[in-house]
């Protein structure tokens, strides 16, 4: 086992932390994970720089946080890693919409990872957002509100126009199959037990309420989670790696580099079912619980 003397500094006034003094390609000592584990709750997102790992070390990495999903429920991974998604601007996939991974099942993922592979000169930043502290500068009679929402998150809703025929077959594909799920606007994560606001991209509707009317309220408490005091940007660099809590995030990538080369690699270890402050469960809509993407709904 390789030894660290690992040291956190943080990078953002509310969320975000360099993970510096570890070495991500050795097995890791149960102290030094726990370390790790303790920091991601306290700042979210971590940057681990210039690591240079190979997939299998990602994968190794992620393996530590939990179970490992698929690549993703609809999207093909990396020819030969089934774990492994490719995030490759090339191929039309530009996420230039706030959002929380896989929101539209019941089982969202626990923790993403990001790999850099290739990076552009400039551009490509990744933003990560804390939802805990959004929630936290709500006006009371908003958190009154938020605490008593429900909203329903689909893959399946109306995106803007494709600018390419591959960003139009990316999204057919990402569309392959749909699914609808009612996740509480207000989660409560497992393990710390801070309340997060838990909307993003894929939450399209409030359960009660008019399609104009979510729009409304949706659009007023996503303003929370992405004020700039509440978000970190990460510049990547090739090797590095972002760790974050899918739990009580939100990310971003700004579509801000041309048609200059970036490719990251996403591995995800499976979550589980979010709870309201009401401590009702997550519930489908419409689909199924995509036991062939996540070991935790089998």
């Amino acid at each position: 086992m390789s030894e660290n003397r690992l040291e956190v500094r943080r990078i953002g006034g509310r969320i975000g932390a360099e993970v510096l003094g570890v070495d991500l390609s050795g097995r890791l000592e149960p102290g030094t994970v726990a370390e790790i584990d303790s920091a991601l709750l306290a700042h979210k997102a971590l940057v681990f720089r210039d690591q240079r790992l190979e997939d299998e070390d990602q994968l190794r990495f992620a393996r530590l946080f939990g179970e490992l999903t698929t690549a993703h429920p609809t999207v093909p991974s990396v020819e030969g890693q089934p774990h492994v998604l490719p995030v490759d601007a090339e191929e039309g996939v530009r996420s230039n919409h706030w959002h929380t991974d896989v929101t539209f099942l019941r089982t969202p993922p626990r923790v993403s990872t990001l790999r850099a592979l290739v990076v552009p000169p400039y551009g490509g930043d990744t933003l990560v957002a804390n939802a805990a502290t959004a929630y936290q500068d709500l006006p009371e009679p908003l958190r009154d509100l938020a605490d008593r929402l429900w909203a329903v998150h689909t893959n399946d809703h109306d995106y803007a126009e494709p600018r390419s025929a591959k960003a139009a077959e990316q999204r057919r594909i990402f569309t392959s199959r749909t699914w609808k799920t009612a996740h509480p606007v207000v989660r409560v994560h497992p393990v710390s037990g801070e309340r997060g606001l838990f909307i993003g991209g894929f939450a399209q509707t409030v359960v009660g309420l008019s399609h104009s009317e979510s729009r409304d309220v949706l659009r007023l408490l996503q303003a929370y989670v992405t004020r700039p005091e509440n978000v970190v940007r990460i510049s990547w660099r090739p090797g590095d790696l972002v760790l974050f809590d899918n739990r009580i995030t939100q990310h971003y990538a700004p579509d801000d580099f041309g048609d200059l080369p970036r490719e990251l690699h996403r591995v995800t270890v499976a979550g589980d079912v979010p709870v309201g402050v009401d401590g009702r469960h997550s519930h489908l809509v419409e689909g199924d619980d995509a036991v062939h993407y996540t070991p935790v709904a089998a």
